[in-house]
């Protein structure tokens, strides 16, 4: 790892953290201690999820609200809720780490692609941020709306299951150009292609569906090789999940921290890097070789798994 990859996730760090510790929904500043309620193990274990679900397409915000709920987090009253939202949502700053540095390549050249010196990172980081648009806009007109009706286990298993099917038939269909290496590169990748690969993007705030998912699904509908379509997604995720974090730090860091404290913070984000390294270099190795159906059948099984807890009352809804 070179020092000018560290001084920006150091960078990165000091602009996205202060946000998360300091604020909440109205700026106001706690110098108090907090107390946490969110032992440490606890916190390991809800960064070791986010880390290694982010990146797969199993949805990591439904793999969290199941770990969430497993765990008795969140659920005393509306403030723990948003706390436990927001914690889940600053913790992505590892899963964030972990692709700064594994595709660190591409982010170079698209920085030098904004003084002029690399075209094809200029390119990219204009699709990039096309493919943002779409979630900003979506993502704060139904934000809270979102939170308020899906976020609960029935939904989440309802978009298992039903998405695990589409990864099935998605993968079967596109079997054969998998296996010749046949699409668009990403210096193809058109303006049009990226704004559908965003809008596509949209689908994965319903809890249970998977941004990776449907980004990497998106690319493949364009044209991109499926290596391609990887790589586009986990750098449009990187770019839209530091939005999320930083937009979810200001309404909701300092109630968080109240209630859970620095120290888990800092361990789910810590959890959640090393894990995510892990998740990210495996699946981009797998995929390549396999596709996707060993999610498919994940994802319906792991519906029908927690389908049965709901029923027989084992797991809060």
């Amino acid at each position: 790892m070179t020092m000018f990859c560290l001084r920006h996730r150091l960078l990165l760090l000091l602009l996205i953290l202060p946000s998360c510790l300091f604020s909440d929904a109205h700026g106001e500043v706690h110098p108090s201690p907090p107390v946490s309620e969110m032992n440490a193990l606890q916190a390991a274990v809800i960064g070791l999820v986010e880390g290694l679900t982010e990146y797969l397409p199993v949805s990591s915000t439904g793999h969290i609200i199941l770990a969430q709920r497993s765990m008795g987090i969140g659920f005393n009253d509306e403030a723990s809720r948003e706390a436990a939202d927001a914690f889940a949502i600053c913790i992505q700053l590892g899963a964030i780490l972990a692709v700064l540095g594994i595709f660190f390549g591409h982010i170079k050249s698209m920085v030098l692609g904004i003084f002029g010196r690399d075209v094809d990172g200029r390119r990219l980081l204009i699709n990039v941020v096309i493919g943002m648009l779409p979630a900003i806009g979506i993502g704060l007109a139904l934000n809270d709306l979102i939170k308020e009706y899906l976020f609960g286990l029935w939904p989440t298993v309802g978009a298992w299951f039903c998405w695990g099917l589409v990864i099935l038939v998605i993968d079967r269909r596109y079997r054969t150009r998998r296996e010749s290496d046949a699409g668009m590169t990403l210096v193809e990748l058109g303006w049009k292609g990226a704004l559908l690969i965003g809008l596509m993007q949209c689908l994965a705030m319903c809890p249970g569906t998977s941004r990776s998912l449907v980004t990497i699904l998106g690319g493949l509908f364009v044209g991109l090789k499926l290596r391609e379509s990887v790589t586009f997604s986990f750098i449009l995720g990187m770019a839209t999940l530091s939005a999320a974090t930083a937009y979810d730090g200001l309404r909701h860091g300092g109630l968080m921290l109240d209630i859970y404290g620095p120290t888990s913070l800092g361990i789910g984000m810590f959890t959640a890097l090393i894990s995510a390294i892990v998740s990210v270099k495996w699946m981009v190795a797998y995929l390549n070789k396999h596709g996707m159906a060993i999610f498919g059948y994940y994802r319906i099984v792991l519906a029908l798994v927690v389908a049965a807890l709901l029923m027989k009352g084992t797991l809060p809804a």
